[in-house]
């Protein structure tokens, strides 16, 4: 069985005319989707070519982007059969003769792909246009069969002969020549209307010739008129009502002028006449129904089309802010383990006992740690902005000079600066770049000092070995690295020179040529015992002695530090972080090999650099006209190809979806709408009602019979139109409240509906015809035809039953939405037992009835008799039938398909949203997440924010390091002894989930310890304090926090048979908060605050929460007791008064 595949088709045209909105021609033009994609595949297989037309068409006006797109389509198919088709050129030797011969056989070759390009583009562009046309072909071609296989005379019906004949010669000319010419595709609504009119012509030339002219003349074709403008032919909803019922009212004003004048005598003409009307109220409504169906699923796929487009770009932007957010914090390879991750846990419920570990082991690599010395007196001056500047100013310069060095920083720690050389990816040259990047910075600091006279400096250290990398914890990931070396590399920054690169043996075995001298680190700091340490000798500076501050100008020394500073790194050109949030980099533009995290972006979520490739702001927003005219194919090859190639075939006979499980979901899915349908069948139903009482003797099997079926009906038509006393249900008796739902459980239950619409449709069949078995049968022996007999025996009867017979044809259409099978079955059915009927059962009546008319002395014309009338036209009307149900179910089954994309997009998008939130906030808090997210972007400033009150914690565990931490083949060099740390840190951010915890912040992780704040966020408005232990609520907050944590760390060393303590250091004042960092941007706080509140952790007592005197007093106000530690020696602050928090409390 030959397969397609179904893409969303291309139902928003640029070239469709105004008065060519109508659905039925695009929804149509799904039938020939399979040959308009392989065009389309082969367009996307040619190259730039094919792309640099496809850029063509998304600028191209609507004037000429159909002429456009049939180049492209001309170019495509021609190398798509050029492929299929070529054949070696021609040999030297080779004979003129076969030579001219084999060219012919290719002119032939060429025209005949010709042919076959234009028969694709027809039948994408126009296909209701075909199928009218070929009807007009069928019905001609019936009619000369007839006409010369009846024994009737030429020369008799010469006038109807010639106007077929016309016609047929006409429609064939335009479906020859449909395909070669575009424009007359373009102009297919005049083209339809001139279909119209020359069958609206033949219809009035049957009329009046071949024999007396009768109230039921040529009523089954001018139906099939009135019912073609709306269904076969391109007219939009108001030109087809226009014509469909002058089309009526003509036949009713010839009728009703024309037969009075010429045969007065002729019985029943009014009665005839408003049956008349009755048929061609009834089947224009039909019209309308089919028309207005169409077009809101044309509609409501076109606004599902822009829906999915914008779903599309919103998705494309949402993938983008994830990725770089993930990017600007973590290299690839560990973004996306954390977002298969996350993703993966929103689709699934399954939990495991471990924590999932992103940590990696990397060999050779060299590891730098960078202190600026006299930093924290320079901040003391500073304003919080002033702060925030100044650090984003001078780790954006170093960023830049980590990316030319191909260093990762790694991680800001106050005013420490650390990054290696070697991660993600393998650097042969890691030590000569670490080493280059200390020296760059040390000049960058002596610029900076010389310029600003200014005392501060740089000390670099640098080791060369093995390290853990990756990230830890649940929240606020953050880059990091591990290992002996890593610790190894801090204590050679602390025990450098200020201006000088200070690095270990194993760096100096890894570097080229570089001059360097004894570095005696052990003399500075104990930890480097027993090891050799040396100093690069810098080859751009002549003095070796530690830098001295420059006086500067006179006008410079009136200024502080602080702002003589800020003034100068103003030159140095660096981004603020988020900087740009409406451009962000396309992820593919970004090496993957890079050895730093890709640019930022300026969304809220990722970041971009200067050097970036450009990009538009086009290209994150949402798409343009041309786009969504488009539609089609482009719409749905952004989804999963392999999910979108399995769902989207449907076989080109049946229709049937080729995956079971989604036929099934189609098949049960509910049907909205079905009252609407019932009802236009119920119109149908009282049609053949009415006919049959005003052209039928009224006798008791007519009344019974009716007297059945419509009290049947009309409570079938109750029960769907159930639906509306919902809004009533809760005034309804209780015993009754059901009724209310009774309509949805039949539309959302398939063998329901089916059952209900099989009993209408069959309903209406049966009654088109039920009443024709009890006519009485006509007395046609004898001579006796005059008017009286013919009036007794009503057999005019005879074509009236016909015409309601194609009437409840017409039945099976108006339900769009049913199984396809059973449609087909009962139209089948229908037009099999009619001609039975009409053709062998009733053929004596009808004989009877042509020779009381022609009284055996002429024959009628083909059309005029009622027998010939009913084999044409039920063949006709079946054909309709089939196309109309064929078109409506590809309609629905792509409408259906269209839905159940766009549902699976909204999901995804959703998740995606979430799960960048998630990763949002885990990179800043939420408030200031919002922040970046809710601003004006034209005002770019630099976050900062100043907190006169927060609470911040230090909590480390010193045993892990001294004690449980080894590098061995035991434990992978490591690796394992992270994984407990990982379970330890994973512990501690479950308990930020807390409602409890809600106030308080994770900031980061450094080694085992965990830093916290709390009280960053102001209280809401109206939520005054009353007294003093509510302005402090922060502070409990974190203290309760903090012993959350003791408690847990027990419970994990219960499970693990550990020994682990903490060491909690808390402390509360003002902070200065804000996000720094060109290429990674980090949020973090600073001020003496945060640097009192990590000396109280690093000079505690194992199991103990250490505070200063001023937050003991404010806890003890908290109804916290406190213990007095004493005086205690702090590096940098002198003696401190310090105490212990009972925990026991």
């Amino acid at each position: 069985m030959e397969l397609i595949e179904l893409d969303v088709p291309e139902q928003i045209n640029s070239n469709r005319s105004k008065n060519d909105t109508s659905s039925d021609n695009t929804l149509s033009k799904y039938q020939s989707t399979a040959e308009a994609r392989m065009a389309s595949h082969t367009q996307a297989s040619t190259g730039t070519e094919a792309r640099d037309e496809s850029r063509i068409i998304t600028e191209a006006d609507d004037n000429t982007l159909s002429d456009i797109s049939d180049r492209i389509s001309t170019n495509s198919c021609s190398e798509a059969n050029g492929q299929l088709h070529t054949e070696p050129d021609r040999p030297e030797h080779e004979a003129p003769g076969r030579g001219r011969g084999r060219g012919r056989g290719r002119v032939l070759e060429q025209c005949f792909h010709r042919v076959n390009r234009g028969v694709l583009q027809c039948l994408e562009e126009t296909p209701t246009m075909l199928c009218g046309l070929l009807l007009c072909m069928g019905l001609c071609v019936a009619i000369i069969i007839i006409l010369t296989t009846t024994g009737r005379s030429i020369h008799v019906h010469v006038g109807s002969l010639a106007v077929v004949c016309v016609v047929l010669c006409l429609s064939a000319a335009l479906l020859v020549v449909l395909p070669w010419l575009a424009v007359l595709r373009r102009c297919r609504g005049v083209l339809g209307l001139c279909v119209w009119g020359a069958l609206y012509v033949t219809a009035i030339v049957f009329t009046f010739t071949g024999g007396p002219i009768l109230a039921w003349e040529q009523v089954a074709f001018f139906l099939f008129l009135s019912l073609s403008v709306y269904t076969v032919l391109p007219l939009s909803l108001c030109w087809a009502l226009m014509f469909g019922i002058s089309t009526s009212v003509s036949h009713i004003i010839i009728i009703s002028v024309y037969v009075p004048v010429t045969s007065p005598q002729r019985p029943d003409l009014a009665v005839q006449l408003v049956a008349n009307a009755v048929l061609f109220v009834s089947v224009n409504c039909v019209g309308v129904f089919h028309r207005r169906q169409t077009e809101q699923t044309y509609w409501k796929s076109r606004k599902n089309t822009e829906t999915f487009i914008n779903i599309s770009s919103d998705r494309a932007v949402e993938k983008r802010k994830q990725e770089h957010l993930l990017l600007s914090v973590l290299p690839r390879y560990i973004a996306q383990q954390l977002k298969t991750e996350h993703l993966s846990e929103k689709k699934s419920s399954k939990e495991t006992n471990f924590k999932q570990l992103y940590i990696r082991q990397h060999k050779d690599v060299s590891i730098l740690y960078a202190d600026i010395v006299g930093f924290t007196k320079l901040a003391s001056t500073c304003t919080p902005e002033e702060l925030v500047a100044v650090l984003n100013k001078l780790f954006g310069r170093f960023d830049d000079i980590a990316k030319k060095n191909e260093c990762l920083r790694i991680k800001i720690l106050g005013d420490c600066y650390y990054c290696v050389s070697g991660l993600p990816e393998r650097i042969p040259h890691h030590a000569r770049n670490c080493v280059r990047m200390g020296l760059d910075m040390c000049t960058a600091i002596n610029d900076l000092r010389e310029a600003t006279g200014v005392d501060i400096s740089m000390r670099v250290g640098v080791h060369t070995g093995n390290v853990l990398c990756g990230v830890i914890g649940l929240k606020k990931w953050q880059y990091d690295v591990w290992s002996h070396d890593v610790t190894l590399a801090n204590h050679m920054e602390s025990g450098g020179l200020p201006g000088r690169v200070h690095i270990t043996e194993d760096t100096l075995k890894h570097l080229g040529a570089f001059e360097t001298e004894e570095g005696n680190g052990a003399s500075r700091d104990g930890y480097l015992q027993g090891r050799k340490t040396y100093l690069i000798i810098d080859p751009q500076t002549q003095s070796m002695s530690a830098p001295k501050p420059q006086a500067g100008n006179v006008s410079g020394r009136r200024l502080r530090a602080s702002v003589r500073m800020s003034q100068y790194l103003q030159s140095w050109q660096t981004i603020n972080p988020f900087s740009n949030l409406s451009h962000a980099p396309h992820p593919e533009t970004t090496p993957t090999n890079s050895p730093v995290a890709p640019p930022s972006s300026t969304r809220p979520v990722h970041l971009s650099t200067k050097k970036a490739a450009p990009q538009t702001e086009h290209s994150l927003t949402r798409p343009s006209s041309q786009e969504l005219e488009r539609g089609g194919v482009e719409v749905m090859d952004t989804l999963d190809p392999e999910e979108s190639k399995r769902s989207k075939r449907l076989n080109c006979l049946t229709l049937l979806f080729n995956e079971f499980s989604l036929e099934k979901q189609y098949r049960f899915s509910e049907l909205k709408d079905l009252h609407l349908s019932v009802s236009c069948l119920g119109v149908i139903f009282i049609t053949v009602f009415i006919v049959h009482m005003l052209i039928s003797k009224k006798t008791a099997a007519l009344g019974i019979s009716y007297g059945v079926t419509i009290p049947v009906f009309a409570l079938l038509l109750l029960i769907v139109f159930t639906g509306y006393l919902k809004r009533w249900r809760a005034k309804l008796p209780q015993g009754v409240q059901w009724v209310a739902s009774l309509s949805q459980g039949i539309a959302s239950r398939a063998v329901l509906r089916l059952l209900l619409v099989c009993l209408c449709v069959l309903m209406t069949l049966l009654m088109a015809i039920l009443n024709f078995f009890f006519l009485p049968e006509p007395s046609c022996s004898g001579s006796s035809h005059n008017t009286t007999d013919l009036e007794a025996c009503k057999l005019y009867t005879v074509p009236y039953y016909l015409y309601t017979c194609l009437l409840g044809m017409l039945g099976v259409v108006v339900f769009v939405r049913v199984c396809l099978e059973v449609k087909l079955f009962l139209a089948t059915l229908a037009v099999v037992v009619y001609l039975a009927l009409f053709l062998h059962v009733y053929a004596p009546r009808s004989d009877c009835y042509m020779r009381q008319l022609y009284d055996n002395t002429s024959q009628p014309g083909v059309l005029k008799e009622p027998k010939v009338m009913a084999g044409v036209w039920l063949f006709i009307f079946y054909f309709i039938v089939l196309f109309l149900i064929r078109q409506n179910e590809l309609a629905c089954r792509v409408e259906f398909l269209l839905e159940r994309r766009f549902e699976k997009e909204r999901e995804e998008m959703e998740t995606m949203q979430n799960v960048n939130k998630l990763l949002l906030h885990n990179v800043l808090p939420e408030h200031v997440a919002t922040h970046f997210i809710g601003k004006s972007h034209h005002n770019q400033d630099l976050y900062s924010q100043s907190c006169e009150c927060v609470c911040v914690m230090f909590a480390s565990v010193p045993q892990f390091y001294k004690e449980f931490y080894t590098e061995s083949s035991v434990n992978h060099d490591g690796l394992e002894c992270l994984r407990a740390l990982n379970e330890m840190i994973a512990d501690f951010d479950e308990l930020l989930s807390k409602p409890k915890f809600s106030g308080v912040e994770k900031i980061k992780t450094i080694g085992s310890t965990y830093m916290a704040v709390a009280g960053l966020t102001s209280p809401q408005a109206g939520a005054e304090p009353k007294d003093g232990s509510m302005s402090y609520s922060h502070v409990r907050s974190m203290v309760d926090f903090a012993m959350a944590m003791m408690t847990s760390l027990e419970n994990f060393n219960k499970h693990s048979f550990g020994n682990y303590k903490l060491r909690i250091g808390v402390n509360h004042g003002p902070v200065i908060a804000g996000v720094i960092g060109a290429h990674k941007p980090q949020y973090d706080i600073w001020g003496n605050t945060v640097n009192v509140a990590s000396r109280m952790d690093s000079t505690g007592v194992l199991d103990k929460i250490q505070v200063t005197e001023d937050t003991a007093l404010v806890l003890q106000t908290l109804g916290y007791s406190v213990t007095r530690r004493g005086v205690i020696t702090v590096k940098g602050k002198g003696e401190l008064t310090t105490y212990f928090i009972n925990t026991d409390h």
